[in-house]
């Protein structure tokens, strides 16, 4: 007896053996984080929360496939070469099914160009250039957040609204705020052909002169000014632009300028009357977004940021994609996102199929303070399907395939 439990003992061993790495003992499904948490954890370590707090939920309820969703996460320090050397860690020893995550769109797009060499699904969670899904699309590529070319058509829609003809813009010098302005210009002056762009300031990211800057703002002499800044570049602009007046009596519209992120480290010194995209946690208190910022609040004693809306909504779209693939396989997993329809704090969503970009949209309205912080007032949700280009658009934009 004891010998044939031995060979038996031996023959199970060579049958894991030879089973591909990961298949013999399928505790969880892995999915590779890349992100920001040192260099930019005012935003990224929110956006973790969101994470976790939708894995706690999903996994609570039984996981997918009958498996417990994982996430590892990594950090490439804002850097794309690293963020390229742990994605293919990801991918060959950490066994990770597909690739999420990245705050700042340089390095997004350089793991969305990994995604298409390698054959290997990335949902691009927060990076906001165009580009990551038209000019440099790829099959592999999925977009979750509103692009610069949605949350810059809402606000156009906006100004044209006003009397303002005469446009100074400000944004990071690199391919979110080019896309954000060039966004903004077009839908502009579609609505109202008579607009010009009278000044252009283009400060490198997180190194702002904010002093020059609303020098040179203020000799242009704008009716309005489109502001792309944010972090702490949109800190030192705003403190500077309204110690110097650059503000009064002209409209601003911001660019996320109303998320907590930025807007939380200003307290008082928020400024007043700017039309923004941001998000009102304070005000959802119903349905689905009351639902979510409920449970933040609960688990972690902290209201949310938009990151942890990002970050929960990133979770719900893999499991559904997962769920509808029926597998962690590649080819199927990226079938199942394309037009794909996922149930968020947003309301419905959908992975459009033409160009992996997803429909969420973004909330707008203006800036006020309230006891002692900036928040939103006379906000309304926009839907992002209606803030899109047209298919054939699309098709002039993306890349052959």
């Amino acid at each position: 007896m004891a010998q044939t439990s031995i060979f038996k003992t031996l023959a199970t061993g060579l049958v894991l053996a030879a089973l591909p790495l990961g298949a013999a003992v399928a505790e969880s499904i892995k999915i590779g984080e890349i992100n920001h948490y040192k260099r930019m954890a005012a935003f990224a370590e929110p956006y973790k929360q969101g994470i976790e707090l939708a894995l706690e939920e999903i996994n609570g309820d039984g996981g997918v496939l009958g498996q417990e969703l994982e996430f590892v996460f990594r950090d490439d320090q804002g850097e794309p070469g690293e963020a390229i050397k742990i994605a293919e860690e990801l991918m060959t020893r950490e066994g990770t099914a597909m690739i999420t995550g990245t705050i700042l769109s340089n390095v997004g797009l350089a793991i969305s160009s990994l995604a298409a060499e390698k054959g290997y699904v990335y949902l691009a969670s927060e990076p906001l250039a165009d580009s990551l899904v038209w000019g440099s699309g790829n099959p592999y590529t999925f977009r979750l957040r509103a692009s610069t070319y949605m949350q810059a058509a809402m606000l156009a829609e906006e100004a044209a609204k006003t009397d303002a003809v005469k446009y100074a813009t400000i944004a990071p010098n690199y391919a979110y705020g080019k896309d954000a302005v060039a966004a903004f210009k077009e839908n502009l002056q579609r609505l109202k052909p008579e607009v010009e762009f009278v000044a252009e300031q283009w400060p490198g990211v997180f190194k702002i002169d904010a002093g020059a800057e609303v020098q040179a703002l203020e000799r242009a002499k704008p009716d309005a000014i489109y502001n792309v800044t944010f972090g702490p570049d949109l800190a030192k602009f705003v403190r500077e632009g309204t110690d110097r007046g650059l503000f009064d009596g002209r409209q601003v519209y911001g660019l996320l300028s109303g998320e907590p992120e930025y807007m939380d480290p200003l307290g008082e010194e928020a400024p007043e009357g700017w039309v923004v995209t941001g998000y009102p946690w304070y005000d959802l208190t119903d349905g689905p977004a009351g639902a979510f910022v409920s449970a933040y609040q609960a688990a972690y004693d902290d209201h949310p940021r938009i990151g942890s809306l990002v970050g929960y909504m990133t979770v719900q779209s893999i499991a559904a994609a997962l769920e509808a693939a029926g597998s962690t396989e590649t080819e199927a997993l990226r079938e199942a996102f394309e037009g794909l329809t996922v149930e968020t704090p947003m309301g419905e969503i959908t992975y459009r199929a033409i160009d992996n970009q997803s429909t969420a949209g973004a909330y707008v309205g203006t800036t006020t303070v309230r006891d002692g912080q900036g928040v939103m007032v006379d906000w309304v949700y926009k839907d992002g399907a209606d803030y899109l280009p047209s298919d054939e658009e699309v098709q002039a934009l993306r890349p052959a395939e």
